[in-house]
């Protein structure tokens, strides 16, 4: 018992010791990042080319209390919400009905790999023309920009579902609705998380 108490001890001690030593590793490169930034921007002696750190930090600070900054990092944040909101409602039924359906992969396969390999700006033009100014063209970019990964990452986490889940499901009597409720969105969901997560980032690129 007092054996299996002082493991414990050693084990949590390791543990703590490791992480003190990841937080002065992050520390110690924090500051070697700010020294050599520093001495960089003081050699070069041009703000245009390589500001102080000291500046950047105080430049800052003072957009944190900006008013006028804080208003639109709001209006930001809202376009790039509506945008993921719509890539979330248009990819995830795409992603469930190609990776549940070979003949619908198919189907839309060609059309979606063609289609995402166009680079975003190349839809400006054109959504300036559908939309108009305004939000309308940086909603439809930031959709655009996240709308494949959401597919792609949902259709991965569908394939990947094990046959015996179904075949247990469908020996139990369970509907297909059920069965998408209880096998199909819980087993997907940890890919659809990953591209949500990247159409957010994707959607914060595309913004400007």
């Amino acid at each position: 018992m007092q054996t299996g108490v002082s493991k414990n001890k050693l084990k949590k001690t390791f543990v703590s010791k490791k992480s003190m030593l990841e937080i002065f590793y992050r520390i110690a490169l924090l500051v070697g990042i700010y020294l050599l930034w520093h001495f960089t921007a003081k050699d070069l002696g041009s703000d245009l080319l390589l500001p102080m750190p000291s500046k950047v930090i105080e430049g800052f600070l003072y957009c944190l209390t900006d008013p006028e900054t804080i208003k639109n990092v709001f209006i930001t944040m809202q376009r790039v919400m509506k945008g993921f909101g719509y890539a979330l409602v248009i990819g995830l039924p795409i992603g469930f009905i190609m990776g549940f359906s070979n003949t619908c992969e198919k189907v839309l396969s060609p059309v979606i790999d063609s289609v995402r390999q166009v680079p975003i700006m190349s839809w400006v033009p054109l959504t300036i023309v559908w939309f108009g100014i305004g939000d309308g063209p940086t909603i439809f970019l930031i959709a655009f920009s996240g709308i494949f990964s959401i597919v792609l990452n949902t259709i991965h986490g569908v394939r990947t579902i094990s046959k015996d889940y179904y075949n247990a499901a469908k020996s139990m009597g369970a509907s297909p609705f059920i069965i998408f409720k209880d096998v199909i969105f819980p087993a997907a969901l940890p890919d659809i998380l990953t591209g949500a997560r990247l159409a957010i980032s994707n959607g914060w690129m595309s913004v400007i």
